[in-house]
């Protein structure tokens, strides 16, 4: 076993954004040297890049886009946002603009930067595409027809009037926010398809989280206002989450940014150690001393001793390794639910479908989508993304289109334990089947298994704040992240949590701000952060 003689080592557990975040701060602020472990070969977590013959794949989908000034600036500072040579580009946030020009002079500058990209996603249901957010426009009328949206404005207005209280559950926040007839027309089919179980058991505090303050009466008064926006404003700091039309996205996908921070890390002289797996936890009364570790590669442990331990291992082995002696919290964190996630990437000669005549043409019929949410009940798939319109660079060939189809499951399932031929075969039968594809234009794919992608608000999580409280006692641990916190974080709130666990490192030790990142029904980034 070797011995690590680093006396203040803050030893950080995950590569993804949390992770990487607190160590390049860390750096930044201080004089201590992280060592950041994850068992992937990757960095990048579930945003890392996937590249299969050429092609890039993103997982989920990650537009680079925060309400928070600290978080924008931050992602400026690693990678530039593109723009025309000599044009000043407006980015607006918390109502304050800046124009700048990016340094485009370093060699191969030109590949690391981030892109200003339009958003375009849309629902398919019924074999239609809505707009999502949903429009009250003539073409939501034409589609659903005028008898079945005057009954989803009288169901609206019923539910304005009557809401359900108390809004326990996630089913009960979807009706107060846009009635009864709409939430099982477009939310209801879609939301159990991605968590497997009823929105009535799912908490109310995950649509807190998700959806934020977006509901019908937002959404048109977005609608309405959309005229008089400045065309070129990407920061749209007033703008809901859900509702947000332009965003910054690397030129080689979410992946790119993350590299780009491992290797400022080690040019720092921070260490980012890439197979290792953490199989122990070694603690000195309350606090965690050191950490266990086995290279993946040739199976050697290795020990690492620390002053600080900051982790976004999943919640449930976290508990596990610092066994506590409560045998009822232990029974909780050992049953935290999560949901997996499988990607199929397919590459395609042609799509048979745009969907409306207004949409952007294109000689092999790719539709203009960053992704669409499948809403059919007949197909297990949830969402489709269409890679070429994140990026072109995700495309090796731009004459072909490069899709990833996703689909929700439970590690060990019927989908999750199918082939990769065999799942390749039926989810390219799947948009066959909605009219989007036609087989025989497939022309390559592979498929990507994330697991504990999506931490889950139902079952035992009803006891989580047991869980939180018994990690709060080790004084020198700092859980941040999505799995880390088990709460369904994008990747700007895992940077955030990871941004006060280093206040928390290097000042009084205080871990209440991790805890209050994405916990509220405001947005959490709106509060400007000091630093």
């Amino acid at each position: 076993m070797n011995r690590s003689n680093e006396p203040g080592t803050v030893v950080i557990a995950g590569a993804g954004p949390a992770g990487l975040t607190a160590a390049l701060e860390l750096l930044r602020r201080s004089d201590l040297r992280p060592i950041v472990l994850d068992y992937d070969t990757q960095v990048g977590g579930i945003s890392k890049t996937i590249e299969y013959r050429g092609n890039r794949m993103d997982l989920g989908g990650h537009r680079f886009f925060s309400k928070s000034d600290w978080v924008m600036r931050w992602w400026q500072s690693i990678l530039p946002v593109a723009s025309d040579p000599g044009e000043p580009l407006r980015i607006a946030y918390q109502n304050a603009a800046r124009e700048f020009t990016p340094d485009r002079t370093a060699a191969g500058a030109e590949d690391r930067v981030l892109l200003v990209r339009e958003r375009l996603s849309r629902i398919f249901y019924r074999r239609r595409f809505f707009d999502y957010p949903l429009k009250l426009n003539a073409a939501t009328l034409g589609n659903l027809g005028l008898a079945e949206t005057t009954r989803i404005g009288a169901s609206y207005l019923a539910a304005r009037l009557g809401p359900r209280s108390p809004e326990t559950t996630l089913e009960d926040f979807l009706v107060n926010r846009f009635g009864e007839r709409l939430y099982r027309t477009f939310f209801k089919d879609y939301t159990e398809k991605v968590w497997g179980v009823p929105c009535h058991e799912i908490s109310a505090e995950w649509g807190a989280q998700r959806i934020k303050g977006l509901s019908v009466t937002k959404a048109l008064a977005h609608a309405l206002s959309s005229p008089f926006r400045r065309a070129r404003d990407t920061g749209q700091k007033s703008t809901e989450t859900s509702l947000i039309e332009r965003f910054l996205y690397p030129k080689f996908g979410p992946g790119q940014m993350w590299e780009e921070v491992a290797r400022q890390i080690a040019a720092q002289g921070g260490r980012v150690l890439l197979g290792r797996r953490v199989i122990g936890l070694q603690r000195d009364g309350a606090r965690v001393a050191a950490v266990d570790v086995r290279n993946e590669a040739d199976g050697s442990i290795e020990r690492f001793p620390c002053g600080h331990f900051v982790s976004t291992m999943p919640v449930r082995d976290l508990v596990a390794l610092l066994e506590p002696t409560d045998e009822p919290l232990r029974r909780v964190a050992a049953h935290l639910p999560y949901r997996d996630f499988m990607t199929a990437g397919l590459l395609l000669r042609r799509m048979r479908t745009t969907g409306r005549a207004t949409d952007r043409r294109t000689a092999n019929g790719m539709p203009p989508d960053n992704w669409i949410y499948i809403q059919e009940p007949d197909v297990k798939i949830g969402r489709l993304q269409v890679f070429n319109n994140w990026s072109p660079a995700m495309v090796a060939d731009p004459a072909t289109i490069w899709l990833g189809l996703e689909y929700f499951c439970d590690e060990g399932d019927a989908l999750w334990s199918m082939p990769n031929g065999a799942f390749l075969d039926f989810a390219a039968s799947e948009l066959d089947k909605i009219g989007m594809i036609d087989r025989a234009d497939v022309l390559d794919g592979t498929v990507v298994r994330v697991p504990k992608a999506y931490p889950a608000y139902f079952g035992e999580y009803r006891e989580f704040q047991r869980v939180r409280a018994f990690l709060d006692t080790v004084p020198n641990l700092y859980p941040i992240g999505r799995n880390g916190m088990h709460r369904y974080n994008n990747q700007d709130h895992s940077m955030l949590a990871a941004n006060a666990a280093v206040d928390a490192i290097l000042g009084p030790g205080d871990k209440t701000a991790i805890w209050q990142v994405n916990a509220e029904d405001d947005y959490h980034e709106e509060r400007e952060t000091p630093r």
